[in-house]
């Protein structure tokens, strides 16, 4: 597994690369196929927040994208809880890629994404777009998205609907359900 480390303003011992490099890459076993992993530190500068030191990585592979995130006062044990996250998303990854084998199920999604940033002037005090993010989208069912929602760790998902060609979106309602709005 390829994995590439961002570290910005934390410090980056060879100790620490070489946990993340070994942690991170243990997670291939869990399910052959993640190609790349992108793993950024970064850390919170308000002396109140205890847990200052923030991991978050991002593993690619399956046409599937998994993502967890976690803080902690020192950066091994930020590492160790995402590692934690992104074992129990990868097992349900693997379940129901798994429970895909099935006849009646659809095909695997493939998901890629190309972030950029918007440069264009705003007046000030107005909201602006400032974050514009570009990928591929492969028509998917509900469920399908709905997966997607959780292995990225959102409250909601963006996709094309299999079944009416129409755009749609799954949310996580506030009772822990998931709603549909599609435009079909």
């Amino acid at each position: 597994m390829d994995i590439a480390i961002q570290h910005g303003k934390v410090e980056m011992s060879p100790n620490l690369r070489g946990t993340v490099e070994e942690k991170i890459g243990h997670l291939g076993r869990y399910l052959q196929g993640m190609e790349r992993a992108e793993v950024k530190f970064t850390a919170e500068t308000n002396n109140r927040i205890a847990d200052g030191q923030v991991c978050e990585v991002t593993m690619y592979g399956h046409g599937h994208v998994v993502r967890a995130k976690a803080a902690a006062a020192d950066p091994f044990v930020a590492v160790d809880r995402v590692v934690d996250k992104l074992e129990h998303r990868i097992e349900k990854l693997k379940g129901k890629l798994l429970g895909r084998s099935h006849p009646r199920k659809h095909p695997s999604v493939d998901f890629a994404s190309d972030v950029s940033d918007s440069g264009e002037d705003v007046p000030d005090g107005q909201p602006r777009i400032v974050k514009t993010k570009k990928f591929e989208m492969k028509p998917m069912t509900p469920e399908e998205a709905a997966l997607q929602m959780d292995l990225v760790g959102h409250e909601f998902y963006f996709f094309t609907s299999s079944e009416t060609g129409q755009a749609g979106v799954v949310y996580r309602r506030d009772d822990g359900q998931i709603g549909l709005i599609d435009a079909g």
